[in-house]
């Protein structure tokens, strides 16, 4: 026992001398724990020199601003690593190749702006990655991929506007992913695709408009769901569609009404947190039978008539709630639950002017605690918000508070916005201009607007733009200028515009693309040009929008697929082209887009035919195919769409022949309602392609189930000599070839 003992204690000894003798003079090594630390050294690299065996390496505050492919292969042993705070700008390709032990990797309060795709390449057992506190505005589909095993992933406190489809693909075992303070105002369907383990989200602090209903139904084990700060006002009917989730955190939002339906898709619900927003009052949730706790503090609620079925539900459904009432003056400042229902009144005598001395009261106050404010503005500093929506405005007001997220000024008439308008606003995040009769924007206009993300400019009458209006405004990322006066894309407007990542500019009078309309988008993601008079799209005019994921041509003037142009665009998903005079889609249409292409709109064009190979490469991606209300009588072959999700061949008036038996055949196996009838011949007039019996009368009904039985093999018997089997395999060709 005691030699066992001592040779240990002579290994730890050996293992400690190793690493003293290789240590960097500028660290302190510990041998014993495997630990080096390399704390606030102004180092600019990672050391050489560092011993293999380290498995814990701190090197917080320094100044190591790009980590080179292949840094960390000398020293394999890794299990955790901090590079917290290293003004770390650039992570290339493979800099972690070789850490395959490693389970933490900290690289928060760093300059890291994008996660490219094989950044984090070479991490396959890493558990904790924390990426808070950057400048991370993109993160590119696959950057996880190789994070099998890891389970917390925290991006909170970045630039984050965005999340793509299948964004986190390749986390099978995440537990919780932290999104938190971000700018977040577009959240793909498909963006928390593939999270089966996902048990919390934390979506809070971010630009939220809307629930993200389509992306979270996705989730189907999320518990914990939390999306407080982010401002929505309305929550409707089945607005969260989650199997699993138990916590559900609404808190100091904009809420004004909540559906009595709102989250019966998530059953298993127990506690919604609504404090914090501007709700009078809340309907019961009664077909929640799991919800246990209800938290309304914050909320003007009045305890009126109207909160009496949410009281008297609430103690039959023994559920916990918190709720101060606001209102009457006689309840004010008193629980709920401490009220009897029947003093809970909407009638009777000086009701209705208690009542409205109690909303007077409340407004009073509401105006007394709000800072100043522009006249005939109203400000919220809590949401950082400023409305000043239809107040009649010939000027842009000033005197906003320099800590305005989101200006609201629809609806005045400015006719046009003089330079240096929007003074002092340097954290104004969303700018609303719709239907403000506005003609001119002059240079400058947006001046010194820094943090601008989003830019609402639709329904006015601008037929032009120059590009210094954008002057200072370097992170726009959404720019709306549908519904105006535009007859072509203003070339070289956007140039100041390096992070552009929507523009609309639907419902113009745009008559083409030429080239170079969209030079200097190279980060343009989605183009919307729906309802405008397109008729040509010139052969280089998307060549500058490498990057560009959605595009709509719906509702113009081309009479083809502008094949050649779509050439340009290897990593477009979305492609709409209904309501276009297109009678004929020809071979090899969309060949150009096939390897990215997922969803495709054909529908409303007066289709007359579709070619044999019009859909060639198209097939393995797609999800969605729309050909409803066209005139074609037959379809190509769809086979090889064997990843539809959604599928639209309503209104078409096919001829139910033995030519679309190949179509029947591929229906009978497709489990998705496709709307296919029949329009003729006459006797089938208005059945579904599917059930109608005529199709077993054609000659290659059965021919699936005469291979069987007529198989080469079979043919050749017992014949055994390999110039008999060459013969037959020969004539069954032959044959193939005449038919």
């Amino acid at each position: 026992m005691w030699a066992s003992l001592g040779l240990l204690l002579m290994s730890a000894l050996c293992v400690e001398k190793l690493i003293a003798q290789r240590c960097p003079q500028i660290c302190t090594c510990d041998g014993i724990k495997q630990r080096v630390s390399c704390l606030n050294k102004n180092l600019t690299e990672v050391p050489v020199s560092i011993p293999q065996i380290t498995q814990k390496l701190d090197l917080r505050h320094n100044e190591i601003k790009t980590i080179p492919a292949g840094t960390f292969l000398p020293i394999p042993y890794l299990t955790h690593l901090n590079l917290q705070k290293c003004q770390v700008e650039h992570v290339d390709e493979g800099a972690f190749r070789g850490l395959g032990r490693l389970v933490y990797l900290n690289l928060a309060s760093n300059n890291i702006a994008f996660l490219y795709q094989e950044a984090l390449d070479g991490l396959s057992s890493l558990q904790q990655l924390i990426l808070e506190n950057n400048r991370i505005e993109e993160i590119k589909p696959g950057a996880f991929g190789q994070l099998g095993f890891l389970s917390f992933l925290n991006l909170a406190r970045n630039s984050l506007v965005y999340l793509p489809d299948m964004v986190f693909q390749g986390l099978q075992l995440v537990k919780w992913i932290n999104l938190s303070h971000n700018m977040l105002h577009v959240i793909a369907h498909e963006a928390f695709g593939g999270l089966p383990t996902l048990r919390r989200l934390s979506l809070d602090h971010n630009e939220l408009q809307f629930l993200p209903t389509e992306a979270l139904s996705r989730l189907s084990g999320t518990i914990k769901l939390e999306i407080g700060h982010n401002p929505i006002t309305y929550i409707g009917e089945e607005a969260i569609e989650m199997a699993s989730l138990k916590q559900l955190f609404l808190d100091n939002m904009a809420l004004q009404d909540v559906s009595y339906r709102a989250f019966i898709r998530s059953p298993l619900l127990h506690t919604i947190d609504f404090h914090n927003n501007q709700l009078f009052v809340l309907q019961p949730l009664r077909e929640m039978a799991h919800l246990k706790k209800i938290n309304l503090t914050g909320n003007p609620v009045l305890c009126t008539c109207n909160m009496r079925p949410f009281k008297e539900w609430a103690e039959k459904a023994r559920i916990d709630m918190d709720v101060a009432c606001a209102g009457p003056p006689a309840f004010k400042g008193q629980q709920l639950e401490s009220l009897t229902a029947r003093h809970m009144k909407c009638r009777g005598r000086g009701y209705e002017e208690e009542l409205l001395a109690s909303l007077s009261t409340l407004t009073r106050e509401l105006e007394e605690d709000a800072p100043k404010c522009p006249e005939g503005c109203a400000c919220s500093p809590d949401f950082h918000h400023a409305n000043c929506e239809s107040r009649g405005l010939q000027s842009i007001p000033k005197g906003f508070l320099s800590n305005t997220h989101l200006l609201d000024l629809r609806r005045n008439e400015f006719h046009s916005i003089p330079k240096g308008s929007f003074p002092g606003l340097k954290n104004l995040t969303s700018l609303h201009l719709q239907n403000c009769k506005i003609a001119t924007l002059q240079p400058g206009a947006f001046q010194n607007l820094k943090n601008l993300v989003y830019l609402y400019l639709s329904n006015n009458s601008i037929t032009s733009i120059d590009a210094d209006v954008f002057e200072g405004t370097s992170q726009l990322a959404y720019l709306y200028l549908d519904h105006n006066g535009f007859t072509q894309i203003p070339k070289g407007a956007f140039s100041l515009l390096p992070n552009l990542f929507s523009l609309h500019l639907q419902h113009n009078s745009i008559s083409q693309l030429s080239d170079k309309d969209l030079e200097g988008m190279e980060k343009l993601r989605w183009l919307y040009l729906t309802g405008n008079h397109i008729t040509h799209v010139s052969l280089r005019a998307l060549c500058d929008t490498k990057m560009l994921e959605k595009l709509h041509l719906d509702e113009n003037f081309l009479q083809e697929v502008p094949t050649r142009s779509l050439k340009e665009l290897p990593n477009i998903i979305e492609l709409k082209l209904s309501k276009n005079p297109i009678k004929h889609i020809g071979d090899g249409a969309f060949f150009p887009v096939s390897r990215s292409l997922q969803h495709l709109y054909l529908d409303n064009m007066g289709l007359e035919q579709v070619s044999s190979g019009a859909f060639t490469g198209l097939g393995p991606k797609i999800k969605s195919l729309y050909l409803e209300k066209n005139k074609m009588h037959h379809l190509p072959t769809l086979h090889n769409f064997t990843a539809l999700e959604v599928i639209n061949l309503s209104d078409i008036p096919f001829y139910c022949d033995c030519k679309l038996l190949p179509l029947r055949k591929w229906l009978d196996k497709l489990n998705l309602r496709v709307g296919a009838t029949c329009a003729s011949p006459a006797d089938v007039h208005g059945q579904k392609v599917k059930l109608i019996t005529s199709f077993q009368t054609c000659p290659a009904w059965g021919t699936k189930k005469a291979k069987r039985t007529s198989s080469p093999k079979a043919k050749a018997g017992k014949r055994s000599n390999k110039k008999q089997w060459s013969e037959t395999v020969q004539v069954k060709r032959s044959k193939k070839s005449k038919a």
